[in-house]
């Protein structure tokens, strides 16, 4: 064997030896960010005191519809414009989850007839 040929597989020898040695590390990973969604609260109720000196009528006549997935229907009701009774038809209002519907009704006191409006309440 001459030296060269030694030489040459001395070094190619070397070379195969070392190149396992290598140690590559991980690129590392991006951050990920996870967001979860979650119900969106209900408006707060609206704050305008209703009182009627005289109670509201008996009946509000309404053809409630047929149940609508994913909805609850409102039930119309009277409301006092400060001189007499108007009708307010019912409508639709997107079920809330983890909520449930009070519709508008009266209620008497001692100083008159207070509207309580239509909200969502938690529960």
């Amino acid at each position: 064997m001459s030296l060269r040929f030694a030489s040459l597989l001395l070094v190619a020898g070397a070379t195969a030896a070392l190149a396992g040695c290598v140690v590559e590390q991980p690129a590392p990973r991006p951050h990920r960010v996870v967001y979860v969604a979650q119900p969106a609260p209900p408006p707060p109720p609206q704050v305008v005191e209703v009182i009627a000196p005289q109670p509201p009528p008996v009946t509000v006549i309404e053809e409630v519809p047929p149940p609508r997935r994913g909805y609850v229907w409102a039930h119309a009701y009277w409301h006092w414009n400060g001189a007499q009774y108007v009708a307010v038809r019912g409508h639709w209002e997107a079920v809330r989850p983890g909520y449930h519907y009070v519709h508008p009704h009266w209620e008497q006191h001692p100083d008159g007839w207070h509207l309580r409006v239509g909200v969502w309440v938690q529960g």
